[in-house]
């Protein structure tokens, strides 16, 4: 019989092993704790709070120069008047209650001295002094409401989370100016009510419903306008807006009758987010079955053209960019990435100097995706190269491209730290659900496994490994959101993942590196081939949140490219390593063999140092040259012709990877003298000279003519024509 102690105590063991487990995903930067596909703990829900009869009753609001929606300066409505509140003796738990209050499901961070721009009026609050329990705001200790001796600047901020409370419901203590309160829901959808749109992935068309007090309701359309449907579409992952056939929902509004949220929207259609847009005028209902001269809200949105079926399924129109005069680089996900703009034939980055969510959101759309999720500022997705074209980018947010948006022209003296980059928000495909990880000792890491049809039924199943490399898990990784690949592996043995998804599902996977789906890539299909098989032999990868990112500067390779006539028998040991053409084993050590010979610097631009894979115990003595190879091929130089074939080649091996330079600010931290570390730090490069060995292409017996001049290092390629003329 157990003691009387024992069943409490057990318990209490069990909760102090679960406070452990979430605090280690929380290291591994899960706002809540926990990954997609593990279990997270049962949530509160929403309890309308019950104030005392002498509590001010106010309104809260997030406002001034944004980089998330879910952001801003604290503003509160009083008697009226929109105010600030002051961050004199502010802390976290006081930005706990103002997020809760919004309805977040908790406060990230909160800034102080008016980091979301200076407010105006009254400053309502000051000296606030919260214990993070209280319901409003106004319950907190302060010198009263009304009573402050600060000023605008001191503005206080806050960052509430993503997720909302469950079953929050909006509750208006204003009985007029509700027009000028944001939009406070639990969540936002379009749902899919036509047979032919429920079959489709993304759902782009059907009916905008929110989701307020733990219920979905729809919205009267008697004042919607073009521009909240823009703004729907946007925060779903489309560019834009279209027609549809209303007649259609006209009849099915008939047939079932809906059940109307309370209030109208008013968006001016540049918001990234419902919860900008403000609250329209209370809605008239009747019986709460029908909106009077109106029926429910239909948007129909246009699919950028990476997001868009083939037109066999009956999508006629989808988003074309006119003119790439815009890129994103660096970024591990789809939609993610440093902004580069093309500006005189040369792509440079933009300066985050005022960097704001309108302006990201036009950059977002011209790209064939929704509003921006966050507009990420201090080269936060890696430092770009060449110049930095634009500073103070103002956008109205209706233009086209970012290109036509006001900047600074004057404005000089950015640097590559200060990079603005972008996340966008992107249609939900549904990828994520047809792939996973299993057996590995984290979220990040695992044998693959795919979701496959066979036989009219949903099977899950492992991927064969021939021919499984970093390409592939490229793509697995940004599949499940994962962040970039660091490993490849061809042998899952120690992974043991369910027995029943041993068999080989997919085979013969190629990929470029750039497919959002596994699917995507080129494969065997229904006929599968892996004389391996699967289980133990199946393909695996591992992920990390960050990577280097390396950058050829072409401007180098072209100001350095000469022709060089040396003598064979000055060419032993580069012989030896295999950098001459085949022929030259024929060639006499009295005669010459022609080289192509150029610089080459190779940037890190990443958010992570790039080290080789080996360790200093493995790397290989070249007696001849008398270094060590950390990497036995660093780089691929390529001659090609006008049409793509590959008429002359060579390589480079990594016997000295290093930081030669760096970024003012940036300490150098590999050396390669007395066997020291190689890599190269973020924000450093590192260098070959024309007059290290093998830094060439043997062009002897290529004839004259002009050719297309590949860098392949790695997995990045960087072309340049060339003339070889003798």
């Amino acid at each position: 019989m157990l003691a009387p102690w024992s069943l409490p105590y057990c318990f209490t063991i069990l909760l102090g092993l679960l406070k452990l487990c979430r605090a280690q995903y929380e290291q591994l930067g899960y706002p809540q704790g926990y990954p997609q596909g593990y279990p997270e703990p049962e949530q509160e829900q929403y309890t309308a709070p019950e104030l005392p009869p002498d509590t001010p009753r106010i309104q809260l609001r997030l406002a001034g120069d944004k980089r998330k929606h879910n952001e801003g300066r604290v503003e509160v409505f009083y008697d009226g008047e929109w105010g600030t509140v002051c961050d004199d003796d502010f802390s976290i738990h006081s930005a706990q209650v103002v997020c809760r209050e919004l309805g977040y499901l908790e406060a990230v961070s909160w800034s102080p001295s008016s980091k979301y721009g200076k407010g105006e009026g009254r400053i309502w609050f000051d000296n606030v002094q919260c214990t993070g329990k209280e319901k409003t705001l106004a319950l907190c200790m302060s010198n009263g409401i009304g009573v402050s001796d600060c000023k605008h600047t001191e503005d206080v901020g806050v960052v509430c989370s993503d997720k909302r409370i469950p079953g929050f419901k909006f509750i208006n203590t204003m009985a007029n100016n509700v027009e000028s309160l944001n939009i406070q829901v639990e969540d936002v959808r379009i749902r899919a009510i036509l047979s032919s749109y429920r079959k489709r992935t993304p759902v782009t068309e059907g009916y905008v419903e929110v989701k307020d007090g733990g219920k979905w309701k729809q919205i009267c359309d008697a004042e919607w306008t073009k521009h909240n449907s823009r703004v729907i579409c946007g925060m779903f992952g489309f560019p834009g807006e279209r027609k549809y056939n209303a007649r259609v929902y006209k009849m099915f509004a008939r047939r079932r009758k809906p059940s109307y949220w309370d209030y109208s929207v008013n968006c001016t259609g540049n918001e990234a987010h419902l919860s900008s847009c403000k609250l329209g005028h209370a809605v008239a209902a009747k019986a709460n079955s029908t909106c009077e001269g109106g029926t429910p809200v239909v948007v129909s949105c246009v699919p950028g053209r990476a997001f868009s079926p083939t037109p066999m399924t009956g999508f006629r129109k989808a988003f074309r960019q006119e003119q790439p005069l815009v890129r994103l680089r660096g970024g591990a996900i789809v939609g993610e990435g440093r902004v580069e703009v093309l500006k005189n034939g040369e792509w440079g980055t933009i300066c985050d100097d005022n960097w704001s969510l309108l302006s990201a959101t036009v950059v977002c759309r011209e790209l064939g995706f929704g509003s921006a999720k966050e507009a990420l500022s201090g080269g936060r997705l890696g430092q770009g190269m060449g110049p930095v074209h634009m500073n103070e980018v103002k956008c109205s947010g209706f233009e086209k491209s970012v290109t036509e948006c006001f900047f600074n022209k004057e404005s000089l003296g950015c640097s590559h730290e200060e990079d603005a980059a972008v996340t966008c928000n992107v249609p939900a495909m549904g990828f994520q659900e047809r792939l996973r990880l299993s057996g590995g000792r984290n979220p990040y890491e695992g044998r693959v496994e795919a979701l496959v049809e066979r036989n009219g039924s949903l099977v899950w199943g492992t991927v064969c490994s021939d021919g499984w490399g970093t390409m592939e898990a490229m793509v697995v990784c940004r599949q499940l959101g994962l962040g970039f690949a660091s490993n490849a592996f061809q042998e899952t043995w120690y992974w043991p993942g369910e027995v029943s998804a041993d068999p080989v599902v997919m085979s013969g996977v190629r990929c470029s590196g750039t497919e959002m789906s596994l699917s995507h890539c080129l494969h065997h299909g229904a006929h599968l081939t892996c004389p391996k098989g699967g289980g133990r032999n199946a393909a695996g990868v591992s992920c990390s949140e960050t990577a280097p990112d390396l950058v050829l500067n072409p401007q180098v390779v072209e100001q350095t490219t000469y022709m060089e006539d040396r003598p064979m028998f000055m060419l032993q040991c580069a012989y030896e390593e295999n950098c001459l053409s085949t022929t030259s084993s024929k060639t006499p050590a009295n005669s010459y063999r022609r080289l192509l010979r150029f610089s080459s610097q190779i940037h890190n631009n990443g958010q992570s140092d790039f080290r080789p894979k080996a360790g200093r115990h493995s790397w290989v003595w070249h007696d001849c040259h008398r270094h060590y190879h950390s990497m036995e091929v660093f780089t691929h130089y390529d001659l090609l012709s006008l049409n793509g074939t590959k008429v002359a080649e060579g390589h480079k091996a990594s016997f000295c990877l290093e930081d030669t330079d760096c970024e003012e600010g940036i300490e150098k931290r590999y050396e390669c003298a007395n066997f020291g570390e190689q890599g190269i730090t973020v924000g450093c490069w590192d260098t070959y000279r024309h007059d290290i060995d093998c830094q060439w292409i043997d062009i002897t017996d290529i004839k004259p003519g002009d050719y297309i001049f590949q860098v392949h290092y790695l997995s990045a390629y960087v072309r340049k024509k060339v003339s070889s003329t003798r």
